[in-house]
C-alpha cells in the first residue's frame, strides 16, 4: 500500500477495496468468480501490516457494509469463508511463518469457516442448507428422467439410469465431508496464490512453497488409505453404514493426497529429463482423463510417502 498514509487511512482504504471486490463478485457475471479469488487479499495485507485485531475489525466493517448493500447472507458467506482466510494468512505472514505453516493454518481456518458459514446460514434460514441443495440436485435428475421418458426413451433404460444415479447420489452423500474439505482446500489455495502474487507488488515479503517436484506428505496417509480400504470392505459387506461412511472419506482424502504426491514425482522426473511445459501439461491431462491412470498415480504417490520412491529413481534424490 501507500507508505505515507496513517494506519487508520490505510485500514479505511482496504475496507473500501474489500467492499468493492464483494460488489464486483455479485454484479459481474462469470468474471465475478475470479474477483472473489482476491477478496481476502485486503484483509491479509492489513493483518500482516497492522495485526490481527485491525484485520478482524476491518473484516467486520466490510461485513456490515456488504450486508447493507447486498444482503447479510452473501456478506456472511464471503466474509466468513473467504475473508477469515485472509486474516489467518496475514497473521502467519506477520509472524514470519514458513510457507507450509502459512498454507496449513489457512486451510485449517478455511475448513472451520466453511462449516461455520453453512451452519450460520442454516440457522438464519431455519433450514438444512446441505439437505436443501441435495434435494435440488435430486429434483433436477428426476426432471431430466421425466423429459427423456416423454421423448420415448425405453422405461427399462430409464429405470437402469435411475438406479445408477441413486447409487452415485448415495455415495455423494457419504462423501460430503470430503467435498467440504475440498471446498476449504480451494479457498485456501486461491487465498494463498492471490496473496502470493499481490504481496511482493506491495513491497511485502511472503514465504514461497517448495518446488512442486519436492513435495512430500507424511506416511500417515498411506496407512489411512489402508484403513479406509479395509473399512470400506467391512462396511459394505456387513452393512455397517457408519464404518462405511468414515472409511470412504478416509480413502478419498488419502487418494487425493496420493495423487498430488504422484504428480509431484512425475514433476521430478520431468525436471530430471528436462521435459517442456507442453509435454508436462499433456501428461497431466492424460492422467486426469483416465480413471485408471490417476488411480495408479495416486497409489504410487501413497507408496512414495513410505518408501520415498524418487530417491530410487532419481540419482540426485530430487
Amino acid at each position: 500500500m501507500i507508505r505515507n498514509v496513517t494506519p487508520t487511512i490505510e485500514g479505511g482504504l482496504l475496507v473500501a477495496i474489500t467492499v468493492i471486490l464483494g460488489l464486483l463478485t455479485i454484479y459481474l457475471p462469470l468474471f465475478g468468480i475470479f474477483v472473489e479469488f482476491f477478496f481476502a487479499v485486503p484483509s491479509a495485507v492489513l493483518t500482516a501490516r497492522q495485526g490481527v485485531g485491525k484485520g478482524l475489525s476491518a473484516l467486520f466493517m466490510s461485513f456490515v457494509l456488504l450486508s447493507m448493500l447486498i444482503g447479510p447472507l452473501f456478506a456472511l458467506r464471503i466474509c466468513l469463508s473467504v475473508g477469515l482466510c485472509g486474516v489467518a494468512l496475514g497473521w502467519c505472514v506477520r509472524r514470519n511463518f514458513d510457507a507450509v505453516r502459512i498454507f496449513f493454518m489457512t486451510l485449517v481456518v478455511a475448513s472451520a469457516a466453511q462449516i461455520s458459514s453453512i451452519a450460520l446460514a442454516g440457522f438464519v434460514l431455519d433450514a438444512d442448507i446441505i439437505d436443501t441443495q441435495l434435494k435440488l440436485v435430486r429434483e433436477s435428475f428426476d426432471e431430466s428422467f421425466n423429459f427423456y421418458e416423454s421423448m420415448g426413451v425405453a422405461k427399462e433404460q430409464i429405470a437402469q439410469a435411475k438406479a445408477n444415479t441413486d447409487a452415485g447420489f448415495q455415495v455423494l452423500v457419504f462423501l460430503l465431508p470430503t467435498l467440504l474439505t475440498l471446498a476449504s482446500l480451494m479457498n485456501a489455495v486461491t487465498v494463498y496464490l492471490s496473496s502470493r502474487w499481490i504481496f511482493p507488488k506491495l513491497g511485502m515479503k511472503m514465504a514461497k512453497l517448495p518446488a512442486f517436484a519436492k513435495w512430500r506428505f507424511p506416511s500417515l496417509f498411506f496407512y489411512t488409505a489402508v484403513i479406509g480400504g479395509l473399512g470400506l470392505y467391512w462396511g459394505s459387506t456387513r452393512n455397517w453404514l457408519g464404518i462405511y461412511e468414515i472409511a470412504i472419506n478416509l480413502l478419498a482424502v488419502s487418494l487425493i493426497i496420493g495423487l498430488i504426491q504422484g504428480l509431484s514425482i512425475l514433476s521430478a522426473v520431468a525436471d530430471k529429463f528436462k521435459l517442456s511445459k507442453l509435454v508436462r501439461v499433456l501428461l497431466y491431462t492424460v492422467i486426469f482423463l483416465s480413471p485408471f491412470l490417476w488411480q495408479l498415480t495416486a497409489t504410487w504417490g501413497l507408496i512414495d510417502t513410505v518408501f520415498d520412491c524418487r530417491k530410487k529413481f532419481l540419482r540426485d534424490g530430487r
